[in-house]
């Protein structure tokens, strides 16, 4: 039974590992090919502070350019929330789909329940990074690039181990929890925080040492591409996983398992409360699901919950902490090149709107809300027929293409709400800092992002219903906006190949500056048709497929 655990569960998720490296090694050997062509003066006469947070070595070449910029911060990004995932849905999903009573009616302990998922962890990291070292030695190979004095498996080991210690702080999450949404997002939040952290903290003088209190401190203060590995902040991340292990096992053997899906919804503690009994019931519908989309709100409401507030979060700690970014610095910042910042979503120091935009909306907030749009237009329609749900909603008075507008209105209004978070908590933070931000620029910028968001979830939505397997719709989509988001960050750099960046969605979202220039109509018009053709897509789709009767 042990064996079978271990078996099943790298079964079921390793193609995910699969397609996020592989989009790891294609950006690698697409960002090496451009550093071909351009000045490195760019990157190597950067402030410590600045080349230090975007993992740029000292003296930086094409090689040690691409492995420190590309492989040690997006990749490692990459990789690390591939393993919180994995974590997460150890136990946590097992509980939510009402399978860990099944699995534990074996004759199998707890413990080895979650040692078998844990060395599942373990080994679809190792064939993540499997396939990361491959390319990081074919690559330099094929385009004839010296990698002379770079430490390339120290910094994969590194990489490794940093990976692995947010896998298993989400399995502990997951374990003491049987919450997989929690588990994930706290876990994600953590390693969010600890990378800007790590990253600010060393520009604010006297503030240096406080990055040691995170962890993404221990992987990449050492620079082990350039130095090798400093063997005293890996036992710290080893130890750290180690700690997180014995945590999971302390957990899931104390805590009583949910042999189902019993978490209270949003609908029932409205049903509950006197006051907003009535409309809920009337919202509600029967028991024939008239209310699709009430029901999709509650099932992801855990998950709004997280990503909100984590936004809304950090978008106000940036707002104060500009001011505290020393001056020398922010002039140094005016003389960058905006095609080298492309890369890290556009922006610079010397201005508030720059600072937030690279801190806030050139990666998080697009993620934020595609977190969000993705994992429902992912669980819309192939979800219901993964958990063998699609034949019970279809047997009532009710046609395909409602569903799949009831799912649809859920994923609008939610990311709306991610996208009015990111909003308030800039606002907020704007006001902090006493930075005249214009808060209808703030609100086009969010806007934009929301669009960005509701484009990739309609993506999403539409591989779901053509395909009815969520994880080439999950996959799918997040490969597709990976791929977009590499092409509008570095086809800007090369001369010859600058204009086919307006392939890309993501141009649409910043392309026109919309926090100096405010929203471009035309930009919105073309998110906004390109989710709504999606959406439209995913009903023809739908209508014209065989739908599974079991999973």
């Amino acid at each position: 039974m042990l064996t079978n655990v271990f078996t099943k569960t790298t079964r079921d998720r390793w193609l995910g590992w699969l397609v996020g490296a592989a989009a790891v090694a294609l950006m690698f050997l697409f960002g090496m090919a451009v550093y071909q062509d351009i000045d490195l003066s760019l990157y190597t006469d950067l402030p410590v502070a600045f080349r230090t947070m975007f993992g740029i070595p000292e003296n930086a070449d094409v090689g040690s350019l691409a492995y420190g910029a590309i492989y040690g911060s997006y990749g490692m990004l990459t990789m690390a929330a591939l393993a919180l995932a994995t974590g997460a849905a150890s136990i946590g999903t097992e509980e939510r789909n009402g399978t860990i009573g099944l699995l534990l009616g074996n004759p199998v302990s707890r413990t080895s329940v979650l040692i078998s998922k844990a060395a599942s962890l373990v080994i679809l990291t190792a064939f993540g990074f499997v396939i990361l070292w491959v390319a990081a030695i074919a690559t330099p190979a094929i385009l004839d690039v010296s990698t002379i004095g770079l430490d390339i498996n120290a910094l994969l080991f590194a990489m490794f181990i940093n990976a692995l210690f947010y896998g298993f702080f989400a399995l502990a999450i997951s374990a003491w929890t049987g919450n997989s949404s929690l588990a994930s997002g706290v876990s994600a939040g953590v390693m969010v925080v600890s990378f800007i952290a790590v990253g600010l903290l060393p520009i604010v003088s006297g503030w240096e040492n406080l990055a040691k209190v995170f962890p993404w401190y221990y992987y990449q203060n050492s620079q082990p591409v350039m130095n090798g590995l400093n063997w005293v902040h890996m036992g710290v991340l080893v130890a750290g996983s180690a700690v997180f292990a014995v945590i999971a096992v302390v957990g899931i053997n104390r805590r009583d398992l949910r042999g189902q899906s019993v978490g209270v919804k949003m609908i029932d503690r409205l049903r509950a409360n006197h006051y907003t009994h009535a409309i809920a019931e009337r919202f509600a519908g029967t028991a024939r699901v008239s209310r699709i989309w009430i029901k999709t709100a509650s099932d992801y409401q855990g998950f709004l919950l997280i990503v909100s507030f984590s936004m809304f979060l950090m978008a106000i700690i940036v707002g104060p902490m500009y001011g505290l970014i020393d001056a020398q610095l922010k002039d140094f910042g005016a003389a960058i090149p905006d095609a080298m910042l492309a890369m890290f979503g556009g922006g610079d120091l010397s201005t508030f709107e720059g600072f937030y935009q690279i801190e806030i909306f050139g990666l998080m907030a697009p993620l934020a809300v595609m977190a969000i749009t993705i994992a429902i237009g992912a669980g819309a329609m192939a979800g219901e027929e993964k958990r063998n749900t699609m034949g019970l909603l279809l047997a009532n008075p009710i046609r395909r293409s409602t569903i799949i507008l009831q799912k649809t209105i859920t994923m609008v209004i939610y990311a709306s709400i991610v996208g009015f978070a990111t909003f308030l908590g800039t606002a907020a933070g704007a006001t902090i800092g006493n930075l005249g931000m214009s808060l209808w620029y703030v609100a086009a910028t969010c806007i934009l992002a929301t669009l960005l968001g509701l484009a990739f979830g309609g993506l999403a939505l539409a591989l779901g219903a053509a395909t009815g397997r969520v994880p080439v719709a999950v996959f799918g989509s997040v490969g597709v906006a990976f791929v977009t988001y590499i092409v509008n960050a570095f086809l800007p750099l090369s001369q010859n190949f600058g204009g086919w960046a307006k392939m890309s969605p993501f141009y649409y979202y910043l392309g026109g500056d919309p926090l100096l220039e405010g929203l471009n109509w035309i930009h919105a018009g073309v998110l906004s048709g390109l989710a709504v053709a999606l959406f439209a897509l995913s009903i023809v789709l739908f209508e014209r497929r065989d739908l599974r009767a079991k999973g």
